[in-house]
């Protein structure tokens, strides 16, 4: 059996992942949802690993899945706990020193969103949630994943990534196929800059743990497979 931890991304809290940790429970595997600190003004990225930390304790055979943002805090789980495998699941991934604020800035991010913004025929002022993270998710799903949002205090996104590199842990990256916020081609190119290889395909969007669930589970249970 694996376990699962999964992290949510910027703002969120863990009820998005419920459906995928039914899944993954249901084929056998542990499954823990992390609630991240993010509404704390103390709470940094160091305190945000603590938490993932605690709320593993001593389970064995992890998986951290580290969605979006949440890739900023994946790693430094690495370094509280025996991680088997590191998966970046549409994940901001870091680099050394690297403040979370400017790392749209330094992949270019602007660009890659506008460019998907004129494809989808999106208003870019709007920041319309559904249109960006959740277009191919049953709406009442949606609507329970944007009610279980949280605020995010600044103090994360405004100190250095603090470790020297990347933890020396087997990693995987995930990009979802029809990510219209991160798109596809950018999270290729990020991938390849900062981990050296391109990243797996999944099908959806970028909260495709909710509506690819069971194929994001087949991508997740793969290398356990083997």
């Amino acid at each position: 059996m694996t376990n699962f931890v999964l992290l949510p991304g910027g703002g969120s809290g863990p009820g998005y992942w419920a459906p995928l940790a039914r899944e993954l429970r249901r084929r056998g595997h542990g499954a823990i949802p992390v609630e991240l600190p993010y509404e704390d003004p103390q709470a940094g990225l160091e305190e945000y690993a603590d938490a993932v930390a605690a709320a593993v304790g001593d389970q064995p055979d992890l998986v951290v899945v580290a969605h979006s943002f949440g890739g900023f805090t994946g790693p430094l789980v690495c370094d509280r706990v025996p991680v088997q495998t590191l998966v970046f699941l549409a994940g901001m991934i870091p680099r050394p020193g690297e403040r979370p604020i400017d790392w749209w800035s330094n992949t270019g991010h602007e660009q890659a969103l506008s460019e998907s913004n004129r494809r989808h025929g999106h208003d870019p002022g709007d920041g319309n949630p559904y249109a960006l993270f959740l277009h191919d998710v049953p709406r009442d799903l949606a609507d329970e994943a944007l009610a279980d949002g949280r605020d995010q205090a600044d103090t994360s996104m405004l100190a250095p990534w603090p470790r020297p590199a990347l933890p020396d842990v087997p990693t995987r990256a995930l990009a979802c196929a029809e990510d219209r916020y991160f798109p596809l081609e950018f999270m290729r190119e990020v991938t390849r800059d900062r981990l050296g290889f391109a990243p797996e395909v999944v099908p959806g969007s970028h909260s495709a743990m909710l509506s690819r669930t069971a194929e994001l589970a087949d991508a997740l249970e793969r290398p356990v497979r083997r």
